[in-house]
């Protein structure tokens, strides 16, 4: 088994005065190292549009899923999507990416835009099997992987972006690759990936858009460990027990909150220097202490990095805060959310006294909330997660 793993990431805008998307994006895991992606476009837009895309995206990412050939899935959507009485016509393009093992990555693709893999930061053209199912032109492509490959999947919102405005016939394939190719290299994540490609897209229509547009990106890179220490031990017997087990980890380290940083400096008989500086008003500044690598306040900041955290989930409209800002709470996102693919969680369960007042909206209960929270949230970023309380 490799050490490879994939960053999945999305984004759609809609078609302008429709309240739904007509093209759906459906994520199923086979199991730990293999997932289904499915891109589907809706013939149109608004609700049938997107009741079609949802259905194909469902039917097919819930086959592949379980096993079932893609003869089996395709006849399947030929046989259940319904015909609309205007065009005579009713289905949905759909991109699958198969990712196999992270070894290997399966595409199969039904007139969407064909999808665009970057390797080594530049377009990589890949073999393409042309095949026939139920009257219908599939394409197929079986790529091993390769650490930093990039693979861009996008309905035809994109590439008919600006027609009539910045461009005569769109934004082309050759457009939208060099585009990808000046921003592929800088470290970014899927989804800021996806949203930035989304955004030019926006762009290229005039904020107006004439489709709906979305890009899925799959970052392929290698596992990356990290671990959060947050909160003092129930028991004070268990500080060096605790301590121990966190800085043996491999990967990086970050320490939140100031008795636990106490504690920590202890363990490492190195000191606590504190920082005043105060990057924004509502994230209190950071600390420093020799052999870790990012020390910074508990609650309030832990609280800040969940509403990035949900942010970057949906409409990822505060990345360009908390990617370039040097406050504790953004410095976490970018270690949680670009950095790490495999978090450990380390949780004191202690009650502290200072969040025991009736006027502060802080107490243990809400501590063991956000833990749970922010795990939900890294989960669905696709991240490994483990936590230990003590």
């Amino acid at each position: 088994m490799n050490n490879l793993c994939a960053d999945i990431g999305w984004k759609s805008i809609n078609h302008e005065g429709e309240q739904l998307c007509g093209d759906h994006v459906d994520i199923v895991e086979q199991n730990e190292n293999s997932t289904v992606i499915v891109l589907a476009d809706g013939l149109g837009s608004g609700v049938k549009a997107s009741i079609l895309s949802t259905l194909t995206s469902k039917i097919i990412s819930t086959m592949m899923a379980e096993g079932l050939s893609l003869e089996e899935c395709v006849s399947t959507i030929a046989a259940t999507l319904p015909i609309c009485s205007v065009r005579g016509v009713a289905y949905s393009t759909f991109t699958i990416i198969h990712l196999i093992n992270n070894e290997t990555a399966e595409l199969i693709q039904y007139d969407n835009p064909h999808v665009i893999l970057l390797r080594d930061g530049k377009n990589f053209e890949y073999p393409k099997n042309e095949l026939s199912i139920n009257g219908k032109q599939i394409y197929k492509s079986v790529i091993d992987l390769q650490e930093n490959d990039i693979f861009i999947a996008m309905s035809d919102g994109c590439p008919h972006a600006g027609i009539g405005i910045a461009y005569n016939f769109g934004w082309r394939r050759d457009d939208i690759i060099s585009f990808m190719e000046m921003i592929a290299d800088l470290g970014y994540t899927a989804k800021t990936l996806s949203t930035m490609l989304i955004d030019e897209c926006n762009k290229q229509y005039g904020y107006h858009p004439g489709d709906d547009a979305t890009a899925c990106v799959v970052r392929v890179r290698k596992r990356e460990p990290m671990n959060l220490l947050f909160g003092p031990p129930r028991n004070r017997d268990d500080c060096d027990r605790m301590m121990s087990l966190f800085f043996s980890k491999e990967g990086k380290h970050i320490v939140c909150g100031g008795t636990t940083s106490s504690i920590a400096a202890k363990y490492l008989g190195k000191p606590v220097r504190a920082t005043l500086n105060f990057e924004q008003s509502d994230v209190p500044p950071i600390a420093e202490i020799e052999g870790v690598d990012l020390v910074t306040e508990g609650v309030i900041t832990i609280n800040k990095v969940i509403e990035y955290a949900k942010d970057a989930l949906s409409s990822n409209e505060l990345y360009e805060q908390w990617s370039i800002k040097q406050d504790g709470a953004s410095r976490i996102c970018r270690l949680l959310f670009e950095e790490a693919t495999d978090i450990n969680f380390y949780v004191g369960r202690a009650v502290n006294p200072a969040h025991q007042n009736p006027d502060l909206p802080i107490n243990f209960n809400i501590k063991m909330n956000l833990v749970e929270e922010l795990s939900n949230c890294l989960k669905q970023m696709g991240k490994r997660i483990k936590v230990s309380y003590f």
